[in-house]
């Protein structure tokens, strides 16, 4: 447990998910046009586009929906990268970074849109997000943050230490950069729903059932899951961090990076008007990134770069109640009752990766390298 947690840890999302989907192992061979593997963001989506398009399609999850990254980070909603316009440009080249850029400013209309016309239940908030600055030169990097933007029409606007602190009301914020097209939502609830939805189109979903080998005989994709094969023309790759036991070609170049959240208990009412009144979701500019957000029973999540079930998890139980205190000091005796952590698969760049490893035949690995990667997700799987 945590200090002052009145709860063991657990996945806050895992308890508050008002959405499910049937989603059986894989109990036989089959054949479809399109497998895919991963049941987060961005294979559910995918699955969602495809089946909706007419197309036969089979997702394998090893665990069970919403099981990995996607279950598990900070429900963001965010229209852009950790990397600014200008790096996506320099990193890509004009033309591709300039698309990449307006794709993703689109992206939150893309969830919202899909939220609503598959009505999930994920707590969607479309209040926009502020990126804080944790210190002068945070604000000073916010101030080229939002140059960068308007310059590619992005509708910002930079709020000095005085109008973040009263946005936010937290304590030691030096100022804010506000995106309204961004919001938050229930990130599992999200994933699950994007599945259930693919169900109704037609997709077939498995749980419970890892992939063991994947190869290519020529004409089609054969991969192995729970000794039985599913056959496909196509095949999609949506992993991020929870790469389990796929080798060879198909194993990702990236870091991983675990990121802990922790939930409070709901804020009592006499204070609840006062902390993040607007219901932003919020991050900061630390090497070390910081972020906090409201759910829709008023607990208070926050988390940071680090891994709470690994050898340093003391620290982090530590670090948590001390956030807590330096952030809300009015929430420092709140209790804690959820803890929880996540990995992701980081990018070397930051950038998104698409990429086709071999036979580079009808295949397509997709590998987001950012904890804001609601959208990125989104994205990558219609596109």
């Amino acid at each position: 447990m945590v200090a002052g947690m009145s709860a063991p840890r657990g996945i806050l999302w895992q308890t508050s998910c008002a959405e499910c989907v049937a989603a059986p192992p894989l109990a036989a061979d089959t054949d479809a046009d399109l497998v895919i593997i991963g049941g987060g963001f961005t294979g559910s989506a995918a699955a969602l586009e495809a089946a909706g398009s007419g197309a036969s399609v089979v997702l394998l999850e090893a665990e069970e929906i919403g099981f990995g990254g996607s279950g598990r980070n900070v429900g963001l909603v965010n229209a852009g990268l950790w990397v600014p316009p200008d790096g996506l440009i320099e990193i890509m080249g004009e033309e591709a970074g300039t698309r990449l850029i307006e794709a993703l400013g689109a992206a939150p209309d893309m969830v919202f849109d899909l939220i609503a016309r598959h009505d999930i239940d994920c707590e969607p908030v479309r209040s926009g997000t502020l990126h804080c600055a944790h210190a002068p030169s945070g604000f000073a990097d916010l101030k080229d943050r939002f140059r960068q933007g308007n310059r590619h029409g992005a509708p910002l606007q930079l709020l000095d230490a005085e109008k973040a602190t009263r946005r936010t009301g937290a304590t030691g914020v030096h100022g804010a950069l506000f995106d309204p097209r961004a919001g938050t939502v229930q990130p599992r609830a999200y994933a699950v729903g994007l599945a259930r939805a693919a169900a109704e189109q037609g997709a077939r979903l498995h749980a419970g059932s890892p992939v063991s080998a994947i190869r290519h005989d020529g004409t089609g994709w054969e991969v192995v899951a729970n000794g039985h094969t599913v056959r496909a023309g196509a095949l999609l790759l949506a992993t991020n961090a929870y790469h389990a036991g796929i080798t060879g070609p198909f194993a990702p170049e990236t870091v991983p990076v675990h990121f802990s959240q922790f939930a409070t208990a709901p804020i009592p009412g006499h204070l609840r008007d006062t902390i993040l009144p607007g219901g932003e979701g919020c991050w900061d500019t630390a090497m070390v990134m910081n972020s906090f957000r409201l759910d829709a029973a008023g607990r208070m999540i926050f988390g940071g770069i680090g891994d709470l079930d690994g050898p340093a998890g003391a620290i982090h139980d530590g670090w948590a109640r001390r956030k807590l205190r330096a952030l809300f000091p009015a929430l420092g005796d709140l209790p804690i009752e959820h803890a929880w952590q996540g990995r992701i698969a980081m990018t070397k760049d930051h950038v998104p990766i698409c990429g086709r490893p071999p036979p580079r035949k009808n295949t397509l690995t997709i590998l987001i390298g950012s904890l804001a990667f609601i959208c990125p997700a989104c994205w990558c799987a219609r596109t």
